[in-house]
């Protein structure tokens, strides 16, 4: 089959369209003939050796695709060949084949297409467990999201928005905070241009937000801390700006705060198929009622994946980035 491989450690240039061997199936796995593959930013820390693929893991890129399966193990019972999916994928989804295990595909939602269906299981996925199981944000909480038109951002903001809270975020230019107030941020703050912490303070009446999901870390953190609420909780899960910071252990004892944090890529088949139960029931149907939509930028061919990444790196972008094949 085709897929991409990455030649060695370096910039968007080191990724290269190779023929390699269609995957195996492991127990309980399916093997999906790849239609499209998300491009995230997990992808572009491991192309340049940033991000350790875990053992048990193909070493080919991407972390989300959609298709059709073609093959099962003998074990699967969630599946049949046919059936059209979206998955998180362990690696591998830049190829025309991958091996997922059964647990972790999902149907695609009805009145989406391939393209739509593959940019969302890696931010869905990560949303859920992070805002809602480690954050456990609760219908009419708040919720701060940093880094608002990113594939996380959007993500998170419609689905905040969808199950009831109040939602802030941040963003980069004023083209980028209106498009996160039309995704459903109650109001979004320039951080090159506004002290946004002081503007959810006061867009919250000094209470602060309840919930907050950093993936800038660095410098952001004692800012989170003026802008949280009681019993606040901060969740990390990426460090664009580093990840050392000052932290006043005083402000987290007083108001009780939790931080807490977490990396998806490692855990088991079993815990993220538990993610995909609860995106299947809450999730799912509000995908399907058009109140959740997917929000892809750009679409390139498999070929073309180092452009996929050089945008990705410029972060220009507003939504997904997709690979067709």
């Amino acid at each position: 089959m085709r897929a991409v491989e990455i030649g060695q450690s370096g910039g968007p240039e080191v990724l290269r369209v190779a023929d390699v061997p269609k995957p195996s199936l492991k127990p309980n796995e399916i093997l999906v003939k790849v239609a499209a593959a998300g491009v995230n930013r997990p992808d572009v820390l491991q192309r340049m050796g940033h991000y350790p693929v875990p053992p048990d893991a193909s070493p080919l890129p991407g972390l989300e695709i959609a298709g059709e399966v073609v093959e099962l193990d003998a074990q699967v019972k969630m599946w049949r060949r046919g059936d059209k999916v979206c998955a998180l994928v362990n690696g591998g989804g830049y190829a025309e084949y991958c091996a997922v295990p059964e647990t972790q595909a999902l149907p695609v939602p009805k009145n989406l297409g391939m393209v739509e269906a593959a940019s969302l299981p890696e931010t869905f996925f990560t949303v859920w467990a992070n805002v809602y199981d480690r954050g456990r944000l609760s219908p009419g909480e708040s919720l701060l999201v940093q880094g608002g038109t990113s594939g996380i951002g959007v993500t998170a903001i419609q689905m905040a928005a969808a199950t009831g809270n109040r939602v802030f975020a941040t963003a980069g230019s004023d083209e980028k905070v209106a498009a996160c107030v039309k995704l459903g941020a109650e109001r979004a703050f320039n951080y090159k241009t506004q002290d946004w912490a002081a503007e959810v303070r006061s867009a919250t009446g000094g209470k602060g937000v309840n919930v907050i999901l950093d993936m800038v870390g660095g410098d952001y953190v004692p800012r989170e801390l003026k802008c949280i609420a009681e019993e606040g909780r901060l969740v990390f899960i990426a460090y664009l700006r580093g990840p050392r910071t000052e932290l006043d252990i005083d402000a987290v004892m007083r108001r009780r705060l939790t931080i807490t944090g977490s990396t998806l890529r490692p855990r088991s088949s079993e815990f993220k198929g538990v993610i995909a139960r609860s995106l299947r029931e809450k999730i799912w149907p509000l995908i399907e009622a058009g109140r959740i939509k997917p929000q892809v930028y750009k679409t390139f061919a498999l070929a073309d994946a180092s452009e996929a990444h050089r945008l990705m790196e410029s972060s220009q972008h507003i939504g997904k980035i997709v690979l067709t094949l």
